[in-house]
């Protein structure tokens, strides 16, 4: 399977990639996360992420998938070079599936990947009248648009922007893999929780490395590890 790369930027918005990132963990695929440098970069929701490599070290063929997060300031992103040079290598490449969320599309808009091209945002209109980026014959008034190997999403509509992107690289999930719970019928049962029995050997092997890293006895015969 190949990986996903996510790109930085100052202020961009993890939550806005969470559910993306937690399905791609989830199915095992390998997320590398690129940045104009190896500085920290800071996201809109205040955590600190140090980014794996840098632009220069991307390698294409190592990747099906690239997913641009939204933006708090994206006027500045937008005017780093560093940025609009990364994405104009992709130009006219299309087997590699590009997801761009809230106002990223901004960023493809001035690296020319929009041309002739169907797709959404979530910026406000009097920025486009200011900075004209985005071909605006292109935008669909919508919260999902997929177009080819490119999908683009509004910010609320991260789940679905998920959902179409794991889809999109060829995981086996569903439209609805992050309804939420709101509205279900459920019972107790539903949330009882067990390893299928096929995996508890391996379970238990990764919990004793884990108790013998921290100094702690193995488990024994089923039971229950020391709890203090």
């Amino acid at each position: 399977m190949k990986k996903a790369a996510i790109m930085l930027y100052p202020l961009f918005s993890m939550q806005e990639i969470s559910c993306t990132t937690e399905l791609f963990k989830f199915f095992d695929k390998e997320i590398v996360t690129f940045s104009a440098g190896r500085e920290a970069v800071k996201s809109e929701d205040g955590f600190t992420i140090l980014p794996d490599r840098a632009f220069e070290e991307f390698r294409r063929e190592e990747f099906d998938c690239l997913v641009l997060p939204g933006i708090w300031e994206p006027l500045p992103v937008m005017l780093d070079e560093r940025n609009i040079r990364f994405l104009e290598q992709f130009r006219g490449d299309d087997d590699l599936v590009i997801a761009s969320i809230s106002s990223s599309p901004l960023l493809l808009g001035k690296a020319g990947l929009l041309e002739s091209k169907k797709f959404t945002h979530g910026v406000f209109e009097e920025f486009l009248d200011a900075f004209p980026v985005v071909p605006r014959e292109g935008v669909v008034r919508t919260y999902l648009v997929e177009d080819g190997n490119l999908i683009t999403a509004y910010g609320g509509a991260f789940r679905e922007f998920a959902a179409a992107v794991g889809r999109k690289v060829g995981l086996d999930c569903s439209e609805t893999v992050f309804s939420g719970m709101a509205g279900e019928a459920y019972s107790e049962e539903d949330f009882i929780f067990h390893f299928p029995p096929e995996d508890m050997e391996e379970a238990r092997e990764y919990w004793d490395r884990c108790l013998e890293k921290a100094g702690r006895p193995p488990l024994r015969g089923g039971g229950a590890a020391v709890s203090h």
